[in-house]
């Protein structure tokens, strides 16, 4: 019986076969990427660039009001940073912020999102009103805390006051009085819809068949939120967290429209405008913002992570 006899694998035609389809390989990889190159191009000058020149000129000593003494600096910049009063003061005021905000709005999100997830008559509007907050303009929202909420002589929550408790109901000046807690306040009402969110959408995924095995072995409801929901939750929590302290350590808007930095509020974004805008002072303004950037890069990489465990998850089942 005669059998066929298998061409070599190390000839020219054989090795000219692999580099074509290598080629055509390359070419369909291309053929798929080079659409995205604009954008790629796009995202590189608007955002790259300008963070490199941020990250030069952050090692420079310039000062608009002292043209003669530029040139470089070291990490004298980055010194003055971390050693200035003011500028401490301001990272531990973004530090408190950021926390406040994040834990109250975490607990009201999951509070919120628990009846959300229950089945009611008008679900899907209540629902999508909820989440209107989180869609204002943050500089809108926050004026609208400043006139309409906190204002001493016409502001809604004085009205109220004075409508429990008559002509003589104290009035005071919410901003004057607690400036902290009222930007906490405001970035807490508008934070609180995308914690929410993130928690329904985790309420959403839950196992429910493991749930009803539960109820009818007898286990009660906060035995099944304590030892079921929540931690299944865990993660999308650690993600509503994460993703909010990226947002909130950057918040200008807020400090800057209802206090403008005073009484203590001034938080690091709102130092690194008054060194570049007030001061003038590019370099130190440089390093400050470098600073808030390695911030966030921190988190943004726990982000990161509990994401990717996310999708491994959704992935196995």
């Amino acid at each position: 019986m005669s059998t066929a006899v298998e061409p070599p694998r190390t000839g020219p035609a054989w090795r000219r076969s692999a580099e074509e389809r290598e080629t055509l390989r390359r070419a369909g990889d291309w053929a798929r990427r080079a659409p995205l190159m604009p954008a790629l191009i796009f995202l590189i000058i608007v955002t790259q660039l300008p963070f490199v020149v941020t990250l030069v000129i952050s090692f420079m000593n310039w000062n608009a009001y002292y043209p003669d003494e530029r040139g470089f600096a070291g990490i004298d910049n980055y010194r003055r940073v971390l050693t200035d009063v003011n500028t401490r003061d301001s990272i531990i005021t973004t530090i408190q912020l950021t926390v406040a905000v994040v834990l109250i709005s975490l607990i009201l999100g999951l509070l919120i999102a628990l009846l959300l997830d229950r089945a009611f008559r008008g679900r899907g509007f209540v629902r999508t009103m909820m989440i209107t907050p989180f869609l204002i303009v943050p500089v809108a929202a926050a004026l609208v805390w400043k006139h309409a909420l906190y204002n001493p002589e016409y502001g809604l929550f004085n009205g109220v006051l004075t409508w429990i408790f008559g002509e003589n109901a104290p009035q005071p000046d919410w901003i004057s009085t607690m400036p902290l807690t009222a930007i906490v306040a405001s970035l807490v009402w508008q934070w609180t819809p995308f914690m929410m969110l993130i928690i329904l959408a985790g309420l959403q995924s839950k196992p429910l068949d493991v749930i009803e095995a539960a109820k009818i072995d007898g286990c009660s409801s906060w035995q099944i939120f304590r030892h079921m929901t929540l931690p299944h939750l865990r993660q999308y929590l650690e993600l509503g967290a994460l993703l909010g302290s990226i947002y909130i350590v950057q918040n200008f808007d807020a400090v800057f429209t209802i206090t403008s930095g005073g009484l203590g509020t001034a938080n690091l974004p709102y130092t690194i405008y008054q060194i570049f805008y007030n001061a003038h002072d590019y370099g130190r303004a440089s390093a400050a913002g470098v600073v808030v950037v390695i911030g966030t890069i921190i988190i943004a990489t726990f982000a990161l992570r509990t994401v990717s465990s996310l999708f491994r998850e959704e992935g196995v089942r």
